[in-house]
């Protein structure tokens, strides 16, 4: 039901969660 609404704020989604944490990861 809500995974049409990507226009969200706060939407986030499992893959977006992973690259910031991959990418959090190559720099630390």
């Amino acid at each position: 039901m809500g995974i049409m609404r990507r226009h969200d704020r706060h939407a986030f989604t499992l893959v977006e969660l992973l690259v910031v944490i991959a990418i959090i990861g190559v720099l630390v």
